[in-house]
């Protein structure tokens, strides 16, 4: 069976359905910045999640190719997730999704080098004809966290925040957020196969 990031790192990929609050480690994603509205069809966040798994499958079937990885062992391709702000909102203003601004993620195993992220968007590029050069390598320290499973539609999220946030000033926090540290989200469903009452959406504040 191929390694499960969902399985194997459950305190991080498949919280409770009540806040909690975590220590994230540092880790490894491929990763496209843009900004607007995600829901925008044909848009820049819809063309960043194309890039995204081009490559992401690119380094996962490299075993097929003639690059060798060191310490390369087979994986699944952990999900999509992405960081969100939007200047001069302490948070996330889901009213005004035009003025996102995100970066899209797909976390890498450990063995995966800058290198390698580097030689995997040359390979799709020739493979499949297109541009792969926005996909960059990103490490991400994100530290002390509150997060929670949201089930529902992405327009609910505020009631779960809300939650998150009472839980962290009982737990005696306060919300960190910055240019540096994000709203994240960790998507769970496939949102063209699951109806939106459905989704499963992991939400991640930092705080301090």
């Amino acid at each position: 069976m191929p390694f499960d990031y969902k399985k194997e790192y459950k305190e991080f990929y498949m919280p409770p359905k009540k806040p909690v609050i975590v220590t994230v480690p540092p880790m490894n994603y491929i990763a496209v910045r843009g900004e607007g509205d995600p829901n925008t069809a044909d848009g820049e966040y819809k063309r960043s999640i194309e890039l995204l798994y081009g490559v992401a499958f690119t380094i996962k079937m490299s075993k097929k190719s003639s690059h060798h990885i060191d310490g390369y062992f087979d994986y699944v391709v952990p999900p999509l997730e992405g960081l969100w702000r939007q200047d001069g909102v302490n948070g996330i203003d889901y009213a005004h999704k035009e003025k996102f601004r995100w970066i899209s993620l797909i976390r890498l195993p450990d063995f995966v080098t800058e290198a390698d992220v580097e030689w995997a968007k040359e390979e799709a590029s020739r493979k499949k004809k297109a541009d792969f050069s926005k996909v960059g390598f990103l490490t991400y320290d994100e530290g002390e966290c509150v997060q929670c499973m949201h089930i529902g539609s992405y327009d609910d999220e505020p009631a779960t925040v809300q939650l998150m946030h009472e839980y962290m000033e009982q737990q005696g926090y306060t919300l960190d957020i910055s240019d540096s540290r994000l709203h994240h989200e960790i998507y769970l469903s496939d949102a063209r196969r699951v109806t939106a009452d459905k989704l499963k959406t992991v939400i991640r504040h930092p705080v301090k």
